[in-house]
């Protein structure tokens, strides 16, 4: 406990940080998963590729590699931003490739003649999409999503080798005052498990509120 208690403040400053990074690269990937998702089944053929490269793309590169491209090749274009913020556009827009694969899953799960239906109605892309499509694949995709921002929350420790603060990067202060790394590492694994039980707890209340019934 000695380690917890005399370094309360430098746990504390490391769990924020990653909350912080959680939660703002969480908005970040909902709201491009659910704009890819849109372009993946838009009628429009150039949406659907913009949806398609972004997914394949994201899908298909290592985290740590895009976080270099982001947190040291954006600053040599000009775009000079806090670490913090880098880190989340890198967070938000990796995870965003799986929140748009789980929404789009969650689409195909409504039947046809429910768009049919709302076209016929005069309904455009847009509103069907909002108002008949998304309500009903939202049920299914509870599950999936919660596990992929769960995964967003433990990803974030890779921040840590970028000089931005976060819970992972406890240990390196720890260490060099000499600390067993044993108990510093303890202690940082119990922060990771308070952070994602809450996600977890998050979303069963919206499966039992929403979900589909099994």
């Amino acid at each position: 406990m000695n380690v917890l208690i005399d370094n309360f403040s430098t746990y504390g400053e490391g769990f924020l940080g990653t909350v912080e990074l959680t939660f703002f690269a969480s908005l970040l990937a909902l709201v491009l998963g659910f704009l890819m998702a849109s372009f993946r089944v838009a009628p429009v053929g150039s949406l659907r590729v913009i949806g398609t490269v972004w997914v394949t793309v994201l899908r298909n590169t290592p985290l740590t590699l895009l976080f270099f491209a982001v947190l040291l090749g954006l600053p040599r274009f000009g775009l000079v931003l806090p670490f913090t913020v880098f880190a989340v556009l890198a967070l938000g827009c990796y995870t965003s490739a799986f929140i748009c694969e789980a929404l789009r899953s969650g689409i195909n799960t409504v039947p046809r003649g429910q768009g049919e239906a709302a076209r016929s109605l005069g309904m455009t892309f847009g509103q069907t999409l909002s108002h008949v499509i998304l309500p009903q694949a939202f049920r299914t995709v509870i599950p999936p999503i919660g596990s992929t921002l769960i995964a967003l929350a433990k990803n974030s420790a890779i921040a840590g080798a970028f000089s931005v603060t976060e819970l992972l990067g406890v240990y390196k202060t720890l260490g060099e005052l000499g600390y067993d790394v044993v108990w510093t590492f303890v202690w940082i694994a119990v922060g990771y498990l308070i952070i994602t039980l809450a996600i977890s707890a998050l979303f069963n209340v919206l499966e039992r509120k929403w979900g589909v019934p099994r």
